[in-house]
């Protein structure tokens, strides 16, 4: 945000005094309404739930990810719970559970890779009001937020948003306008990011060092705005994707000073069977320098939708090469649960 420490203490100070009244207004978090909680905050609450996975053995994502996955999700529907997608991807099981400690069996009914969201439909209902979407492109800097992850008023952590602005991540990954929150919540996972309305603006997906601007040394969350949700709801519930879909070269990729190095390969993935390593330096997408993730991520999905063939120039060692890789959705790259 650029401010100076004493812009940095009035911020802090001011956003403070409206987390206050925003905790008031909910009835979460302050010694005063401890004694008694507000009908209202206690249905809010009671759509954030617990979610556990169990991944398949041999999952594409089990190495970084690991086989089980614990974190939350936010009832929409009656039988639908909003989460963030690396929980649930390549998963042979997934529960979830109530406020009340009623476990539900899911299935994943959608997933997105785009936004990251991945959408669970319960297989019989679970005690809790669905909470209702809001507007996150209203969500400015300095407004006050909760975030609530299960186990009712005990999840729940008051923050501030500081900032609003584009991520890029190294796995092939970018928001046009993330949320960024402060101060850090250590369960974040599919944690609700909650407005003064009582309504969703967002679902957690990471913790970050720098959430007031980039390089700032500031920790705080990142959250996917729930505004990606809305055009692409009803895809997902009746397709399981929404489209169209981008191509996926099956790279992690870092950004350091002007330069995009090469930081893993997908084992057998587009840009492994292309001849693509580790250490590799990026230099052009169809002849358009690449300076930045940003760069790199647009000019490829520039090309077309997953499939197309994406034209790289690469240094790798010395040597400057011309690639070719061919693109898939990355959905296919996933296992999948083993049908009977």
């Amino acid at each position: 945000m650029g401010v100076e420490t004493n812009g940095r203490e009035k911020l802090k100070v001011n956003g403070l005094l409206r987390i206050m009244l925003l905790a008031l207004a909910l009835g979460c978090g302050l010694a005063i309404a401890q004694d008694k909680p507000k009908t209202d905050s206690a249905e809010t609450l009671s759509a954030v739930v617990r979610v556990k996975a169990r991944i398949l053995p041999n999952a594409r994502s089990a190495e970084s990810l690991g086989i089980t996955r614990e974190g939350n999700g936010v009832l929409i529907r009656d039988n639908l719970v909003l989460t963030i997608g690396y929980l649930v991807i390549e998963a042979e099981g997934i529960e979830v559970h109530s406020g009340e400690g009623k476990a539900v069996p899911a299935t994943l009914a959608g997933y997105d890779h785009a936004s990251g969201f991945g959408l669970l439909r319960l297989v019989a209902p679970i005690e809790g009001r669905p909470l209702p979407l809001g507007d996150s492109k209203d969500l400015a800097e300095r407004d006050p937020v909760m975030v609530a992850a299960h186990g009712g008023r005990d999840g729940v952590n008051l923050a501030y948003v500081v900032s609003r602005r584009a991520f890029s991540g190294s796995w092939e990954y970018m928001l046009d306008s993330a949320i960024f929150t402060y101060p850090p919540v250590m369960n974040w996972s599919g944690a609700a990011l909650i407005g003064p309305k009582g309504d969703l603006l967002g679902i957690g997906s990471l913790i970050v060092a720098d959430a007031m601007s980039p390089g700032s040394q500031s920790p705080g969350n990142m959250f996917v705005p729930i505004d990606l949700l809305k055009p692409i709801l009803n895809d997902l519930i009746e397709k399981g994707r929404a489209g169209p879909v981008r191509p996926w070269l099956g790279m992690s990729t870092e950004e350091l000073r002007g330069r995009l190095f090469v930081a893993r390969v997908s084992p057998d993935g587009p840009a492994a069977r292309a001849g693509l390593q580790r250490g590799d330096i990026l230099v052009s997408v169809g002849g358009e320098e690449v300076s930045s993730l940003a760069d790199f991520y647009r000019r490829v999905w520039a090309r077309g939708t997953a499939g197309v063939e994406v034209p790289l120039k690469v240094l790798q060692g010395t040597q400057v090469r011309d690639v070719s890789v061919k693109s898939i959705d990355r959905v296919e790259y996933f296992r999948a649960k083993p049908t009977l």
